[in-house]
């Protein structure tokens, strides 16, 4: 089918439903259709975890840290923008191109530290959302968890990723309880814009930590590998798509459009963690409570302070959320597996084709949702999920850098000079995380 098919073609049966796909030119088609694994990924970036990290900081030390997440959005697009450019030009997830350029034991060891700090982070998610539903209705949160971690796994394995992204799409909007939640409370905004343009850095080993935890919870490594995999997805199940580097004509189209959804997808995750510091600083640290451990916490401090409205609010965010962090989670995990190990990937597959991809969606989810329900110490899980990412994002970056330039494997879009520059100032920015997370170690 020529590429300059009209659009009444698009209509012909067996068109319907896949032309958004096909097409990559963001002005030939819906905004919310253009967008998908950008938007998906930076959703998915502020799941309850990424919350209750959000909200500590903001309760600890109120505008002082807000300034991170601007510095923070440059960088993420420029990451997320690169593994979406190697998935969509060389029609490989990110685990397949280490796997192919790479020793196998270096993709083996990113592979099982993924895995590890994927389904720590899957169980307090799992533990967050249903501590949100107990703190909404009332009843056993256990059996809310349990709820939410079955039903996000049937989803993924029985209805079809044509079907689901929409929803995933849909479910991005319930981020959008964090500005709500600021829009009903009273907020001193010059006081914002100090702390924001003109922070009063503070300079000690706690303060350190979260700016270093505000930075490792934005650029996650699970993140890196879920992009690149849904845009080597699309290439296999759209008509029309190819690689980039077998098909070149595709280029400029395909690039315009990963810009467009990662930078909006980005934006959009980065605006809402800014929220989220926000209303933490000034329902929470203004008012004293300065010490909150996990996102129900700050959504049960917030009903005294500044009512219910914002109180329910803020707990549905979290299931909202949740619901959309739980399959980008897991299914990070199985696409990192089943591209080393060269199973059949891909949500769109049907189960009996992609067992060992589906099985491992179902694993991670119910291992996550096994230790939720443990005696474990959510805070320390999610200090150690922290450290494991800390370990795998700085070795990762710099294979993906490496990937990313090299002709071999992107043909003519090897990554340009403004990409490069802004890739490196994110891996040298998580170095620096990394070295601070280990010095104050402990601290």
């Amino acid at each position: 089918m020529p590429a300059h098919s009209s659009a009444l073609d698009s209509l012909a049966p067996g068109n319907i439903g896949t032309q958004n796909q096909a097409l990559e030119n963001p002005a030939q088609i819906s905004l919310l259709g253009g967008l998908g694994a950008g938007l998906i990924t930076g959703a998915a970036d502020d799941d309850p975890s990424g919350i209750a990290t959000y909200s500590q900081v903001g309760a600890a030390y109120g505008y002082g840290t807000l300034w991170t997440v601007l510095l923070a959005l440059p960088l993420m697009i420029g990451i997320q923008t690169i593994c979406a450019r190697i998935g969509r030009v060389t029609g490989q997830g990110l685990a397949a191109n280490i796997r192919s350029q790479c020793p196998f034991a270096l993709a083996i060891g990113f592979v099982f530290l993924l895995f590890v700090a994927n389904i720590i982070n899957l169980s307090a998610d799992i533990g967050a959302m249903g501590a949100a539903m107990k703190l909404l209705i009332g009843g056993p949160a256990f059996a809310y968890a349990a709820g939410f971690a079955v039903v996000s796994v049937l989803l993924q394995v029985f209805i079809p990723f044509d079907s689901y992204s929409p929803l995933l799409k849909v479910m991005t909007f319930s981020l959008f309880a964090y500005v709500g939640t600021v829009l009903v409370i009273h907020v001193p905004w010059l006081d914002v814009a100090k702390g924001t343009f003109m922070p009063a850095v503070e300079f000690n080993a706690k303060y350190a930590v979260a700016v270093v935890a505000v930075f490792g919870t934005t650029i996650s490594p699970y993140l890196f590998f879920w992009q690149a995999s849904q845009e080597a997805n699309e290439v296999r199940i759209t008509p029309r798509r190819k690689p980039l580097r077998r098909a070149s004509d595709q280029g400029p189209d395909a690039l315009r459009r990963i810009n467009v959804d990662t930078i909006t997808g980005m934006l959009f995750s980065e605006v809402v963690a800014f929220f989220i510091i926000l209303t933490a600083a000034v329902v929470l640290h203004a008012n004293g409570k300065t010490d909150i451990q996990t996102s129900s916490d700050a959504a049960a401090a917030l009903l005294p302070i500044a009512g219910k409205f914002a109180f329910w609010l803020f707990a549905a965010g979290i299931i909202g959320t949740g619901l959309l962090a739980l399959p980008v989670l897991a299914g990070s995990c199985a696409y990192a597996l089943g591209e080393t190990f060269r199973w059949k990937t891909g949500l769109e597959a049907k189960p009996r084709k992609a067992k060992l991809f589906y099985a491992t969606i179902a694993l991670a989810t119910l291992i996550g949702m096994g230790l939720s329900f443990s005696p474990m110490d959510p805070i320390k899980m999610l200090f150690w999920s922290a450290v494991i990412n800390g370990v795998i994002a700085v070795p990762l970056m710099l294979v993906i850098m490496f990937l990313a330039s090299r002709r071999k494997v992107m043909g003519k879009f090897s990554i340009p000079l403004r990409l490069k520059l802004v890739g490196w100032m994110a891996t040298l920015v998580m170095a620096a995380a990394a070295i601070v997370m280990f010095v104050t170690w402990g601290n």
